[in-house]
């Protein structure tokens, strides 16, 4: 510090002001001492910059679910963010939601001195789990499908859900039926959710929901439930990877996707363009609901007292894996023949 202010010709006082980003420092003197710490490639040990501003710039992660795709996406998000933020980021992963596991997380990211705590556990039991644990920092939860609220970032995966259902139902299909993720998990409400809010909105029964389990190999055992009822045309799966499993099935089963049924997704997992056919799914840009999650913690930090943030919105992505339903187009060209 003393070289940056012998180089800038300021005290160091006035530098100690500009690096821990304190007022009373006049912008000519501000902009000689950021010149000088980019000329001498100053960086300040971290442990003086904790002693100077009661912080240790850390922040705790607590997750379950990273082996799924929103997930571990809205981790890489945080952790860029923190990065250019100058924090650091220390991740416990959770083996059950209890309420002692959960009390155990953040009392080991406590102890770690962390400035703040981000919760990406997106299963009903680790919300309620957090109910019962103290938290003395300040927290975010990263939350599919709820309501805007100051302690939440959240993906609106329930319209998510509804404009896959409401694709399908435009192409003609008298129904859609849908794979489900495993209960418990909040996502799956959530696209429960929003496939029946579609459904319902233009007076259709929902039909009985076959539940998978976010994999492949589980979609690929729901389809199987679904392939040898003719009246199945269309197809919502709750994820990418149980599309791409259903589509398998129904094509080995002899029903061919898209011509016999169609089948949506939801994520646009990395790939999913080149799934055959490729797959119409739902985009969501959980990175950013990551970067909002972090933007958010620190400002709670700094003692600021921020709006909910507003959601991480869907985009449906149209590619091959949906047409028209048969019937419909076999009228569409009867309509052509007697109106050439």
């Amino acid at each position: 510090m003393i070289d940056v202010a012998r180089l800038a010709g300021v005290s160091h006082q006035s530098v100690s002001r500009v690096v821990n980003g304190s007022g009373g420092v006049s912008p000519d003197i501000r902009d000689r001492v950021e010149r000088a710490v980019a000329q001498l490639r100053y960086r300040r040990h971290p442990a003086a910059r904790a002693l100077a501003t009661n912080r240790t710039f850390s922040i705790g992660v607590v997750s379950f679910g990273l082996a799924q795709y929103g997930p571990s996406e809205a981790l890489a998000g945080i952790a860029r963010e923190a990065q250019e933020a100058g924090y650091s980021t220390s991740l416990t992963s959770l083996l059950d939601v209890d309420v002692d596991s959960m009390a155990a997380a953040v009392g080991h990211l406590v102890d770690d001195s962390v400035d703040g705590i981000i919760v990406l556990a997106p299963v009903d039991a680790a919300l309620t789990a957090m109910a019962g644990v103290e938290v003395h920092v300040p927290l975010v939860l990263f939350y599919p499908g709820a309501h805007a609220h100051e302690q939440r970032v959240v993906t609106d995966e329930v319209q998510g859900a509804e404009l896959a259902t409401t694709h399908l139902l435009d192409l003609g299909h008298p129904t859609v039926h849908h794979i489900s993720g495993p209960a418990g998990w909040l996502g799956t409400s959530a696209r429960v959710a929003g496939w029946r809010r579609a459904l319902e909105a233009r007076g259709i029964h929902p039909p009985a929901i076959v539940e998978g389990d976010w994999t492949a190999a589980g979609g690929a055992a729901c389809a199987a439930q679904l392939a040898t009822r003719t009246e199945v045309s269309a197809v919502f799966a709750a994820n990418d990877q149980m599309a791409l499993g259903a589509i398998k099935t129904l094509n080995d089963a002899g029903r061919k996707v898209p011509d016999d049924v169609s089948v949506v997704g939801f994520d646009d997992i990395p790939g999913s363009e080149y799934f055959r056919p490729p797959l119409t799914t739902v985009r969501f840009d959980f990175a950013e609901a990551g970067r909002r999650a972090a933007h958010h913690i620190f400002e709670l930090i700094a003692g600021g007292r921020p709006g909910p943030a507003g959601p991480v919105l869907p985009e449906l992505i149209v590619r091959g894996s949906a047409r028209h339903h048969p019937l419909t187009v076999i009228e569409q060209t009867d309509e052509q023949r007697r109106n050439p």
